[in-house]
């Protein structure tokens, strides 16, 4: 299975993610707030008026999320970027709102990140970026309650990024 295909089913991440990204340190210097963050960012609290820890219901009222899967963690796509039937845009759970977003193809984080990046721009972007068995975690700067995922491939280019909550209960 492709890794963009099992990040967005939601089995890549690692549970130890949170963690990693709750050790890894920020600059203050490098760390943009969310006040500076450049128009359509892929975070450090959301994408696309989505934010992470919204209720499914005020998630929905947003009128940006179109539900693809009910459960504790509910699937659910951007109406502005619909995934195959088999991906999953965000997840949110039952207990803590929005969970975790992927970031559509052709979005990138405010320091520049998106995907074809290669490893090295995101260690550079990310000084505090940890590998894990599934990837590359960081703390999403402006955001210590987030973390950024980064999956790379084997030729070290980012294939997928995701946001999610340190506390998220839904991907393992």
């Amino acid at each position: 299975m492709p890794v963009v295909a099992a990040l967005a089913a939601g089995t890549l991440l690692a549970a130890a993610a949170p963690a990693a990204a709750a050790a890894a340190p920020t600059t203050t210097a490098a760390t943009t707030s969310a006040v500076t963050a450049p128009k359509g960012a892929f975070g450090p609290y959301g994408y696309g008026g989505v934010r992470l820890g919204m209720t499914a219901k005020q998630a929905k009222a947003t009128g940006k999320i179109v539900l693809k899967s009910r459960g504790h963690c509910s699937g659910w796509d951007y109406k502005a970027h619909r995934n195959p039937r088999d991906e999953i845009g965000l997840y949110i759970s039952a207990r803590r709102g929005v969970a975790v977003i992927f970031a559509p193809k052709d979005v990138r984080t405010p320091r520049g990140i998106g995907t074809g990046a290669t490893l090295r721009q995101v260690k550079k972007a990310y000084p505090g970026v940890k590998e894990e068995v599934s990837g590359w975690y960081a703390t999403a700067p402006g955001n210590p309650k987030a973390y950024y995922y980064f999956g790379v491939n084997r030729r070290g280019k980012v294939e997928a990024l995701a946001l999610g909550l340190k506390n998220q209960d839904c991907v393992s």
